[in-house]
């Protein structure tokens, strides 16, 4: 008989503020629950544990950080952003709804254990270095890493 699988692997890799939303409330569904949870942060996705600041070293890649600089209160909503007023506009309405905010979900998940692993190839084509990541983000990793993760999971969600 087939050992029996628990917990939850995210991958996100999208960097917009609605989907960020999604994989960190499953997230913490799934630790509150008591499960071991993971999220595999992957191309765009990285922007919601990346600290904001400015990276890249190469011309494409600071042109990058200008265009995306990152950071949880950076990113907009898939639709609707119009230059960051849509991302104001959800911030305010998530507010006046008493929604909890994307930042203080993402704190949630980090209090109640869940894992951030940043994909290292994402990051070295981004020109992202550990040090531009917040503190609680692991050292990055590959897809053997978050494949052996995806197969200890009992559900695993791409975001």
């Amino acid at each position: 008989m087939a050992e029996k699988k628990d917990g939850a692997l995210i991958i996100l890799m999208s960097g917009d503020m609605d989907k960020a939303f999604a994989a960190f409330t499953i997230a913490t569904g799934s630790a509150a629950a008591g499960k071991a949870t993971s999220i595999f942060f992957t191309f765009w996705g990285i922007k919601a544990i990346q600290k904001g600041n400015f990276t890249g070293q190469s011309f494409f890649g600071r042109m990058m950080s200008i265009m995306n600089r990152g950071g949880i209160n950076r990113i907009g909503p898939s639709r609707f952003n119009f230059w960051g007023i849509g991302r104001w506009m959800f911030k305010k309405m998530m507010k006046d709804h008493k929604v909890t905010s994307l930042e203080e979900l993402r704190q949630m998940a980090i209090d109640l254990g869940v894992r951030l692993m940043p994909c290292l190839t994402s990051m070295e084509v981004m020109e992202i270095k550990q040090e531009d990541l917040i503190p609680e983000a692991e050292e990055p990793c590959g897809v053997a890493t978050m494949l052996e993760q995806a197969f200890q999971s009992g559900a695993t969600f791409f975001i």
